[in-house]
């Protein structure tokens, strides 16, 4: 046993470890879910994979909303009968462990009936029975064992989404016909005389012909559709000559069969939409566990307390919340909208907004602004105005949310399809010119066997396969990249813009150190003990980076919400918080964090938090900043400015205080000359990511926090950006090499075609050869790409 670390969920236990049942744990938390789990019967937990667990999150009256039967019907997909089903999002589902504990939950509570785990999306099915047993209940149950759902507002406005499977079923219909039709291919290819017989021949034939009308009418309708919208747009794109092809395909064989002049091209017709689509079901499949459109109404509560005029509380509908209500705030809750302070001090951090990371201290009769997070005790406050009508809605109405990147963008096969529909063209047109002067009876088969050996099949699966083994690769190694279309316009993409605070600092450590007297060791031991009476975040740091000491009993403690904590032993005192609080005068010449530190009544030092930059930052700075123009852009005050400055090259420029809307405009005044790449983390660079040509958010934890973007990486590999942006160069310059590969085939087909000479199993034979040959290249490329940046991140 490691008593290093909590038996529960793995973090380093405190130098105040807690020991049950011969085993240690962090806190109280982890402890307690041990005890649910031991004594249900679930001990297996442990035994699938250690350390598996999460320690839970504080939950009294943090679920009091759903007692709102409103809420309830809006949350839950089943209500009948005295069964409910809902669906949950759970983000710390990441093993085996998780899997099997959430999947016996019965065992925790007779009344649920029945689970299911998504492992791919985090998501939780439960049916359970209401007639002894709630949501609300549920809920607390899943947070008690460290399984704390996400719920938000946009889960209670989400409505239940219809899969689209018709790419599917297409898919489907198109490999039985190219199958079957293969097949009655064969006595043909090799002219076995004894069975291919004058009436089976006609049967044969005829049932190519009708194997190939689904596949034609249905499973490449798609085909036609984009084609028709391309040219009625006056824009050639990919899927003209595709359609073009298909077309020349299907009325050439069917002429072919009707008429008795041959077998038709019947085998290449359906192969080539077989491999098409393959193509195309390759580059639609994305990461459907990850939310790359997220906005506020994905972090925002979908309740709110308010006070009623006789002094309860209720809970109610945030949509229902009005000019002049009065609404309590607890402790990590976001403020859903404008209002007023009433009564206390406040500390609020705005960092979900502005990107400012120190929280700041408010007043009553200040104006708080939606977005904003209550740090310490309930605050009462005045709503000013409806969550339609507050700051943080109103920054969702920039157009930068609306536009849509991909329609804007031409694509590199949509661009080389222009081109080449033209050449197809005019090559089949002047060779039926040609053979109408030299033999009228060749020219009408010429026109046609051009359109059909030109067809781009081959092009079109290039840019697909290449980007969609691209897409996995990224994944591989935490960047999460939304699209192919993304990762075309990232290797076009010649700006790169940070923010600074939680992108290129870690949210989650900071840099402790002291300035002034230095403490006694009776100071520190008080000091120590003072702190492990507070929750406060801040006091925590601290707590953990002072000395182990003896723990007392204090004669006295006190925690004043945004003020500070003192503690008093054997006539001796001891104050931690802000200047005021510990009497002294704040430094005005600095803008860092720091907890003041008094000693019976006398002023001692300060300990001064400093932002930790995220290991490898100016390493990538250096390697971008040779291929890229590079900026920060932060919500922060310029505190950092020498510091950073320190890991930037000379030339990146640093810009602070900048607010969500002077991202935004700033991102769009560079797109005037360039493609611009954005990086962020919070909802305050949610305008800049939208209106950034690819936007990428950094998170701690991919499935919890990140605005709308166009990627997502992981904050652990974000010194390996370089790495994924010459990567994504790199994919086009491998579908710029398989269309010279299939220019080749081209060549050779139209060879045969122009001369007179195709016959179906040339046709038969190139056709798949080109698709197959493409497929098999551009995954050994990319494949050899991505054992060469996994060499690249290991080093």
């Amino acid at each position: 046993m490691n008593n290093d670390q909590c038996y529960h969920c793995g973090e380093p236990n405190a130098k105040t470890k807690i020991v049950f049942d011969d085993r240690t744990f962090c806190c109280h938390g982890c402890k307690t879910v041990y005890e649910i789990f031991s004594t249900n019967d679930l001990g297996y937990y442990y035994q699938l994979e250690q350390n598996a667990g999460a320690t839970p999150d504080p939950i009294t009256g943090a679920y009091d909303y759903l007692d709102n039967v409103d809420i309830i019907s809006k949350l839950v997909s089943f209500d009948e009968d005295g069964v409910q089903v809902v669906n949950l999002t759970i983000p710390h589902i990441h093993c085996s462990s998780c899997i099997w504990v959430l999947e016996n939950l019965n065992r925790l509570h007779n009344s649920i009936k029945n689970t299911q785990v998504d492992f791919l999306k985090k998501k939780l099915r439960v049916t359970y029975a209401t007639e002894d047993y709630s949501l609300k209940e549920l809920v607390t149950l899943l947070a008690r064992i460290g399984y704390t759902p996400n719920i938000s507002l946009k889960d209670y406005e989400q409505k239940s989404a219809t899969v689209d499977r018709s790419l599917i079923y297409k898919l489907g219909v198109a490999g039985f016909a190219f199958g079957n039709v293969m097949l009655l291919s064969f006595p043909e290819y090799f002219e076995v005389e004894e069975f291919w017989l004058e009436q089976y021949k006609v049967v044969f034939r005829w049932l190519m012909l009708v194997f190939s009308l689904p596949v034609v009418f249905y499973a490449a309708s798609g085909y036609f559709v984009s084609a028709y919208k391309g040219l009625t747009s006056k824009m050639l794109n990919i899927d003209v000559p595709i359609a073009l092809g298909i077309l020349a395909l299907f009325l050439r064989s069917a002429v072919d069969v009707v008429f008795d002049f041959g077998s038709g091209f019947f085998d290449s017709l359906t192969g080539l939409v077989f491999f098409l689509l393959i193509g195309r079901f390759f580059q639609q499949k994305t990461y459907g566990f990850l939310s790359f459109e997220r906005d506020y109404k994905s972090y925002f509560p979908i309740a709110v307390s308010r006070l009623q005029q006789n002094g309860n509380e209720e809970n109610i509908q945030i949509y229902e919340v009005e000019k002049g209500d009065k609404l309590l705030i607890r402790n990590q809750e976001i403020l859903p909208v404008d209002c007023v302070l009433l009564s206390g001090g406040a500390r609020i951090d705005y960092s979900f907004v502005t990107g400012e990371s120190q929280p700041v201290r408010k007043e009553a009769g200040d104006k708080l602004f939606a977005g904003g997070k209550q740090i310490g005790g309930v605050l009462k406050v005045e709503v000013l105005k409806s969550v339609s009508q507050s700051y943080l809605t109103q920054l969702w109405s920039n157009a930068a949310f609306a536009k849509n990147k991909a329609s804007d963008f031409l694509t590199i096969t949509d661009g080389i399809g222009r081109r080449f529909t033209w050449a197809v063209l005019s090559i089949a047109f002047v060779a039926m010119a040609f053979w109408l002067f030299y033999d009228a009876t060749k020219a009408i088969n010429v026109f046609t066997a051009v359109l059909i050996i030109a067809c781009p099949c081959a092009i079109a699966l290039a840019a697909p396969f290449t980007l969609g083994n691209l897409l996995r690769i990224f994944g591989k190694h935490n960047f999460y990249v939304k699209d192919t279309n993304t990762l075309e316009r990232l290797a076009q993409v010649q700006t790169a813009i940070f923010d600074k605070t939680g992108t290129l600092t870690s949210a989650s450590e900071n840099t402790i150190f002291y300035e002034g007297i230095e403490l006694s060791k009776e100071e520190s031991s008080l000091l120590k003990n003072t702190l492990r009476g507070s929750n406060h975040p801040l006091s925590r740091s601290l707590y953990e980076l002072l000395d182990a000491h003896e723990i007392k009993t204090l004669d006295e403690f006190q925690e004043q919400t945004g003020k500070g904590v003192l503690g008093r032993h054997d006539q001796h005192s001891i104050r931690a918080g802000s200047a005021p609080f510990v009497g002294t005068e704040p430094d005005s010449n600095s803008f860092d964090t720091a907890v003041y530190i008094s000693a019976d009544e006398l002023y001692k030092g300060r300990f001064v938090f400093k932002n930790k930059y995220r290991k490898g930052v100016r390493e990538m700075f250096v390697e971008l900043s040779k291929n890229y123009s590079l900026a920060v852009l932060s919500g922060d005050n310029d505190g950092e400015r020498e510091k950073l400055a320190q890991l930037l090259p000379l030339t990146v420029p640093m810009h602070f205080n900048q607010r969500p809307e002077d991202k935004l405009a700033f991102v769009e005044k560079l797109q005037e000359t360039k493609k611009v790449l954005m990086v962020g983390d919070g909802l305050n660079d949610a305008g800049a990511l939208a209106q950034s040509d690819v936007g990428i958010a950094v998170s701690e934890n991919v499935n919890v926090f990140s605005p709308a973007c166009d990627a997502i990486l992981d904050a652990g590999r974000l010194a390996d950006l370089a790495q994924f942006l010459r990567l994504s160069r790199n994919g086009i310059t491998i579908i710029k090499m398989s269309f010279v590969l299939s220019l080749c085939y081209n060549l050779v087909g139209l060879y045969f075609a122009v001369t007179g000479q195709l016959r179906p199993v040339i046709a038969a034979i190139l056709m798949p050869l080109s698709s197959i040959s493409i497929v098999a290249f551009t995954t050994l490329a990319t494949n050899f790409l991505g054992n060469k940046l996994k060499k690249q991140v290991k080093t």
